[in-house]
């Protein structure tokens, strides 16, 4: 009588570790058959080229080099989730683009927010701009320019036009907002598969 409470509690565990390998199943299964991301076609990067891109890491690293010698770096991550936002995307990407003229050690930085647009395109915003005199000595109390959304309009517009023109476009945005949603779902699917391992392990 005595070995009761522990089989008892032995089988209370082995059931609630069932009920959790089907749960993990379960969603595993939704997450494979809901892929709205998967179908969509493959995206341009026109002149960019993936310069990192890990499955364990959330972010990617594209990098441009143009005729003129000028170097264009661009990183993306995907921004936290806007609940009730309508559209296919449900999170923004926050877009960093990085300009430097050959020979000069000072950068452009361009912190943008890529979000969904109409007629299942993209649109990108610049959230900040700075001039950096050198990437290897950067100081948290150096000024690095004004509030963005306080210059005059057609400046912010001309700063933008500027990045379109070195390749940061609705081709690129496109592929941002796609690759990293993709990106996630597919690290998601993994971590839920290694969870219902571990359990079903368990039991």
């Amino acid at each position: 009588m005595p070995r009761v409470t522990p089989i008892l509690r032995k089988a209370r565990k082995a059931l609630q570790d069932s009920n959790l390998v089907k749960a993990l199943q379960s969603e595993i299964t939704h997450e494979l058959s809901s892929t709205p991301f998967q179908d969509d076609q493959s995206r341009s990067l026109g002149d960019f080229v993936v310069e990192w891109d890990s499955p364990q890491s959330q972010d990617v690293v594209l990098r441009r080099n143009c005729e003129s010698g000028e170097e264009v770096a661009v990183s993306a991550v995907l921004g936290p989730v806007t609940y009730g936002k309508e559209g296919v995307f449900p999170r923004d990407v926050l877009m960093k683009v990085c300009l430097k003229k050959p020979g000069l050690s000072s950068m452009l930085q361009f912190d943008c927010g890529v979000f969904e647009g109409g007629n299942e395109g993209s649109q990108f915003d610049i959230h900040n701009a700075y001039y950096i005199q050198s990437p290897t000595c950067v100081s948290p109390s150096d000024y690095r320019g004004p509030l963005f959304s306080s210059l005059d309009p057609q400046l912010q517009d001309a700063l933008k036009e500027y990045l379109v023109a070195r390749g940061v476009g609705e081709s690129l945005t496109n592929f941002l907002l796609h690759h990293l949603h993709k990106k996630e779902q597919g690290q998601y699917v993994n971590w839920l598969k290694k969870l219902e391992s571990s359990v079903a392990k368990s039991e």
